[in-house]
């Protein structure tokens, strides 16, 4: 039996409109994702929920590259008033929430700026040991953690039907049951078969999170992170001048895994080379065997930087050497090999 909405954890007090908007603001969402984790669908469902079904006001856009998965997305919502106009179209600086993808992601300071300190800050992460990085927020943020990405494996949907549950849980006057329909009639037409999965992973991610009490150690809003220009005409290199030259042994593809990463059980590993031959990032390592006599070269392990969990190798492998795992926090740190020892300091 399904759970009703909304659901537990409601940590706002339920009002009808966006908080802020009898005082002319707008309720401002952004989304910190990597391609082909349903950043840019959530927006959008959370966007058409409020504009078509509970008479807001709001609008939604995502920025990202040419090639999107594994590359950095962010979408962008504002929510207002009907009758507050939205006549601004530029990216959310100041959001009053901020919900996080990847885990990766917390590395990079960009991810968290500008949030309000009364903002919320949520993030994808199972159960366990608290990152670091959560020190930079603002010490009165609501700091809220899911593990989207272990409830979307299990629910065989994806983590933007999760977190879309956890936001409506987090704040009521965001209608649950109203969101949870729109995400269903997105989804009724392109994967009928996904309206019941992305259902359940969303009435679990409404319920299924846990308030961190004082993490943040930063007093007040966090600074802006802006896109100004770093040179102007009186700083700027000479022309045709590449001052950091691309490389790609310093490349990192961890970004691009959602969830799933191969792991090696040598004892399995009959160093055939198959996997080798169908690896498009060359993230295996291979070295002298403690038996020469039998093998040339075997197989080490894999360099996870390097590795965007295609899987290939899993596919490929006739002895099962090489399984599929779901990928924890500090695992793949764990398990890697490097392909150049070298660079580690």
């Amino acid at each position: 039996m399904n759970a009703p909405l909304p659901v537990n954890h409601q940590v706002n007090d339920a009002t009808s409109l966006p908080p802020g908007s009898s005082a002319g603001k707008f309720f401002e969402v952004r989304f910190e994702s990597i391609g082909g984790l349903g950043a840019h669908a959530a927006g959008h469902v959370l966007a058409t929920a409020a504009v078509l079904r509970m008479g807001m006001n709001g609008a939604h856009f995502s920025s990202y590259g040419s090639e999107k998965k594994g590359s950095v997305v962010r979408s962008f919502v504002r929510l207002g008033a009907d009758n507050q106009p939205i006549r601004v179209s530029a990216p959310v600086e100041t959001p009053d929430v901020i919900i996080v993808f990847h885990g990766v992601l917390l590395r990079n300071p960009a991810t968290s700026r500008g949030l309000r300190s009364d903002g919320t800050f949520i993030y994808n992460a199972p159960a366990g040991v608290i990152p670091e990085e959560l020190k930079a927020l603002p010490r009165s943020a609501r700091v809220i953690r899911v593990d989207a990405l272990g409830i979307a494996l299990k629910e065989k949907s994806r983590p933007n039907a999760v977190l879309l549950g956890t936001i409506c849980g987090t704040f009521p006057w965001l209608d649950a049951a109203t969101v949870l329909a729109t995400l269903s009639e997105e989804f009724a037409g392109k994967n009928p078969a996904a309206v019941a999965t992305n259902e359940q992973a969303f009435r679990r991610g409404a319920s299924e999170f846990e308030i961190i009490e004082s993490i943040g150690e930063v007093d007040g809003d966090l600074p802006i992170a802006r896109s100004d220009p770093e040179w102007g005409y009186e700083t700027q290199p000479i022309g045709a001048v590449l001052p950091e030259p691309g490389n790609s042994a310093w490349n990192d593809m961890s970004a691009s895994r959602t969830g799933l990463m191969p792991v090696l059980e040598g004892a399995k590993c009959i160093h055939c080379g198959v996997c080798d031959l169908v690896c498009p990032d060359f993230c295996l390592v291979w070295g002298d065997g403690a038996d020469t006599s039998k093998f040339e070269r075997e197989l080490m392990g894999v360099d996870y930087r390097y590795c965007k969990g295609c899987l290939r190798c899993v596919e490929s492998c006739p002895t099962g050497a090489l399984a599929q795992e779901i990928e924890t926090p500090g695992l793949a740190d764990r398990l890697r090999v490097p392909l150049f020892p070298e660079m580690i300091k």
